[in-house]
């Protein structure tokens, strides 16, 4: 393989596949960026001598076209793909500019982090991730089933889907959030100091996906502009809706407030009932069920939940389970089957008592009973 572009999701991709015995050439004009992704594990820098069987292009959605056109003028590679997170305006323009659109097929890792550049790769950052696909229809077979090989080294799930459908659906689910967090982040910039301090884990939590790569992100947007464009604008008329319901609240008499509160209610649950939705639809996706008991003593409970956040495993994902004929309190959450077994493991190995249940029939699957008592936090 080739990655072209080592920053955050080219380095990633690089250790990923180098796990499974792959040579992986890192090219990248910042010489600095390459050296660091191959110091870490992610391959070799330069290009191979003979042709790779697929050159990963991890560079911006505007620079895609031009790199894959030099690239292919250099015969790198027999197979291309992209990881940008814009397809449409791209696939038109690889149609009538690449001499060989046929090797080339769109592609989306949905995973990415707070971090940027190749310091903050890591080899599981695909791992159970959807990994998005948008093959034209001059894409060649081949071109496919190598990037889906590539998917399956990185752990993550392919999706196929036509690349106007994708950039709508991120545009709701990425693109528009970024920017949301970036204006309530933007609030914050001259605010007093004494406000600040009290700031807590909801804020944190809210503006922790705030765009800091401005470069990269003025060109996504540019890109993806109408579809996001689309959300805000129907995003601005549920605030419009708020500030005249919370403008009328002020000067609404104390005993009169109930139905003027009726618009604010109705927001409320339509988030609430937007937050299920996901929710649910997560839950369906993660099949099967571990359990936890929760050892003896004061702390244990907190210190089992500090430990499930290193399998990203929060507090509101997790339910309680007493059993009256033990007397035993666990914890039960739901992941997906390629990640249960080895949590089941990492679990037993730091001193907890795990299993994982069959999802169909809830049967225990197995379980790691460790002599060892939970390490101390």
């Amino acid at each position: 393989m080739a990655v072209v572009g080592t920053g955050l999701i080219g380095t990633s991709i690089g250790l990923a596949v180098s796990r499974h015995g792959v040579t992986v050439h890192l090219l990248d004009k910042d010489e600095v960026a390459a050296r660091t992704a191959a110091a870490l594990g992610a391959g070799v820098v330069g290009a191979s001598d003979e042709q790779v069987d697929l050159a990963v292009l991890a560079v911006p959605p505007s620079a895609v076209g031009e790199v894959l056109a030099e690239m292919q003028a250099r015969g790198l590679a027999r197979s291309y793909t992209d990881v940008a997170s814009v397809k449409a305006q791209l696939a038109r323009d690889i149609r009538t500019s690449v001499d060989v659109p046929s090797s080339y097929v769109g592609g989306h890792p949905l995973a990415s982090s707070e971090h940027c550049g190749p310091l903050a790769a890591r080899a599981d950052l695909f791992e159970d991730r959807a990994w998005v696909l948008t093959p034209s229809e001059t894409t060649s077979q081949d071109a496919v089933n190598r990037v889906f090989e590539m998917i399956a080294l990185c752990g993550a799930i392919p999706v196929i889907m036509e690349s106007g459908a994708h950039d709508n659906a991120v545009a709701l689910t990425s693109h528009a959030p970024h920017l949301v967090a970036s204006l309530m982040a933007a609030r914050l910039r001259h605010s007093p100091r004494e406000a600040i301090r009290l700031a807590g884990q909801g804020l944190h939590d809210m503006t922790r996906i705030a765009v800091r790569d401005t470069g990269l992100w003025s060109d996504i947007l540019q890109a993806n502009g109408p579809a996001v464009a689309g959300v805000l604008r129907g995003l601005r008329d549920d605030l419009t809706t708020l500030l005249a319901t919370l403008d009328d609240l002020s000067s609404t008499p104390q005993d009169m407030r109930s139905q003027s509160l009726d618009p604010l209610v109705d927001l409320l649950d339509r988030g609430a009932a937007g937050l299920a939705a996901i929710q649910g639809r997560q839950a369906a996706d993660r099949q099967t069920r571990v359990e936890v008991q929760v050892a003896e003593g004061p702390g244990q409970l907190v210190r089992l939940l500090d430990t499930l956040k290193t399998f990203h495993v929060e507090a509101e994902d997790v339910v309680p389970r007493h059993s009256p004929e033990e007397g035993t309190l666990s914890l039960t959450f739901a992941v997906q089957p390629t990640r249960a077994g080895q949590i089941v493991l990492e679990l037993g190995r730091a001193g907890w008592n795990a299993e994982s249940l069959d999802p169909v029939s809830g049967a225990r699957q197995r379980k790691i009973v460790s002599v060892l008592a939970p390490r101390a936090a």
